[in-house]
């Protein structure tokens, strides 16, 4: 590919739209535009990002057994009725009525359509297991799109899904996808940790999220430093925090707090810790009241709470609402004849003597305990863990750091198949229900993933197997026809031994080639120029590191090709 024509649209300056480093810099690099809000057009270089990451997944994907169709993208309304999701989904699905008055949607996932698909054509146990993938453009109406290709409304997904006869077949394929995303994002040439995480809105018994750690993550990930754990936010845990010596319970006292509501306010009033202070929220599950307890240094996890009561949201109760709920303004409540469901986080359900709000304005009570002086409906973890605590498996410590979500993977189990009726027959003629799994891939997200976790102040820096061009060879001269000839046979030689390469063959003043080539991020760069006419000389300079070495032509082309080679295959594991 010839730089002079090629589509590529750089520009000098930040776009005012782009909030995040890998917006910013696919759209100065020329690799995306945007049409509307959340939906990109793909540029040449922009595009075979996307496709390098494509390739490597389907090399994985056939590897761990799985085939590739192609599902569309319109699905009926009918078949999500069948799941009970058309109403579940919420507001991202995009629902539209065709000429004849029937409801689809516009898939943000094929869980549907594959279950139908099997139900239709697979009935014995002899062909099963069964895992099925494609890589396909979804659509998901986000009410705020942000970030580029992060979170965009349109997108480039690979979904897989499995079906086996039982669990331990179930448990062997996951596996198997698990071990798959592991090979996928290390040969993508990415930092990335697998954690567990929450099923969210697609369901399911147990999943993995694969996370691309970078500083610019929107998800906060718990890794504990001792031992292979690692989860999302949504789903950490810490070991059980228990007090050396229980507490005998002392009499219950109110006393005044006057203007003090915060817990540092409170804590700093009555000579206390914020461990010795249980903060009481009121929550919105569904809409329903809740009270909330967490000690007075942790934080609710939304999460882990809507998924105790089992609600499709839950939100913070304000101010207004709390007074009418309790009688009592934000920053005085608390549990003790409160009559609305109380929910106790299990650290809580460990303290005693402890202070809470009263209920009354300008009020606290101390002494406060568990069972005697309130009961709670719930008693869960439902915090957010800290860096304070231990890891639930071998007690290290605990790091809090942030991730960007590329991949996930689930355990379905019979969920989908279920609700749609899809069964097969064992070896007795018995109907069973297929037991499935759900396999996700942000293809174009692991792109803008790939650039949050790899830039400079300068541009993109490219993992060269996921690098839209592995060379940019630099024509510095291109008036001079020595010069030139060289740039062009070395060109020429490097297609011929399989290198993608770009010849930067513009009319432009070296400083502008350096920076449109730092900013693109291919990984190496040639430069022909007066130091191949006087010495014979050429100068490689790789874009990760910033090291320039010189060599003949003849070295130069060996290095590139043992450069290539060993980022393809760092562990001789190519399928």
């Amino acid at each position: 590919m010839r730089f002079s024509q090629l589509l590529l649209p750089t520009l000098k300056e930040d776009p005012a739209e782009a909030e995040v480093i890998s917006h910013k810099l696919l759209l100065r690099a020329g690799f995306i535009r945007k049409l509307t809000a959340g939906v990109y057009s793909y540029l040449p270089l922009g595009l075979a990002a996307i496709r390098k990451v494509e390739r490597i997944v389907r090399e994985e994907m056939n590897r761990a057994g799985a085939q590739e169709v192609l599902l569309p993208m319109v699905q009926p309304a009918d078949l999500w009725r069948e799941s009970g999701r058309w109403e579940k989904y919420g507001p991202e699905l995009l629902r539209f009525k065709d000429r004849h008055q029937r409801e689809s949607c516009l898939g943000p996932t094929h869980e549907e359509v594959i279950t139908d698909l099997v139900r239709m054509n697979v009935h014995s146990y002899r062909d099963l297991p069964l895992n099925l993938y494609q890589v396909q453009t979804k659509f998901r109406d986000e009410i705020r799109p942000r970030f580029g290709l992060m979170r965009g409304r349109e997108f480039i997904m690979k979904d897989g899904y499995s079906f086996d006869a039982d669990e331990a077949g179930a448990d062997a394929t996951y596996q198997k996808m698990y071990d798959a995303y592991q090979r996928i994002f290390t040969r993508c040439g990415l930092a990335f940790r697998a954690v567990e995480a929450d099923t969210g809105t697609i369901g399911g018994s147990f999943s993995h999220e694969f996370m691309v750690l970078a500083a610019t993550g929107e998800d906060q990930v718990v890794i504990c430093q001792h031992c292979d754990y690692a989860a999302n936010m949504e789903k950490a845990t810490a070991r059980e925090i228990r007090s050396e010596t229980r507490e005998q319970p002392l009499p219950l006292n109110r006393v005044p707090t006057p203007d003090r509501k915060t817990v540092a306010e409170v804590c700093d009033f009555l000579q206390i810790s914020s461990d010795r202070l249980v903060k009481t929220m009121i929550w919105l599950a569904d809409g329903q009241p809740v009270a909330v307890l967490v000690r007075g240094d942790h934080e609710v996890q939304p999460v882990k709470l809507q998924n105790l009561l089992g609600a499709l949201e839950v939100t913070l109760a304000d101010d207004e609402r709390i007074a009418e709920l309790t009688g009592a303004p934000a920053g005085f409540l608390g549990p003790v004849e409160l009559k609305i469901p109380l929910v106790m986080d299990e650290v809580v359900a460990g303290m005693s003597n402890f202070v809470t709000g009263a209920n009354q304005a300008d009020q606290h009570l101390v002494n406060v305990n568990p069972g005697r002086d309130f009961s709670a409906t719930h008693q869960a973890d439902i915090r957010m863990v800290t860096e304070e605590d231990q890891c639930p498996r071998c007690g290290g410590k605990l790091a809090l750091t942030r991730g960007i979500e590329v991949g996930h993977i689930f355990k379905l189990g019979t969920n989908y198949s279920q609700a749609l009726n899809a069964t097969f027959l064992d070896d007795q003629g018995q109907s069973h229900p297929f037991i499935m799994g759900c396999y996700g891939i942000g293809v174009s997200r692991t792109v803008a993933a790939a650039i949050e976790q790899n830039h400079d102040r300068d541009g993109i820096i490219f993992p060269l197997p996921i690098a839209p061009m592995q060379v940019i060879i630099l024509n510095l001269t291109p008036k001079d026809q020595e010069i030139s000839a060289e740039a062009e046979r070395l060109y020429h030689e490097l297609r011929k031994q399989g290198v993608e390469v770009l010849l930067d063959d513009r009319d432009e003043r070296p400083g502008s080639k350096f920076k449109d080539a730092d900013l693109i991020g291919i990984p190496i760069r040639l430069m022909v120029g007066k130091r191949f006419k006087n010495d014979g000389l050429l100068e490689i300079r790789t874009r990760a590191d910033g090291q320039t070495s010189e060599a003949t032509p003849t070295a130069a082309l060996a290095v590139i090709g043992e450069m290539i080679a060993k980022a393809l295959n760092p562990a001789g594991d190519r399928p």
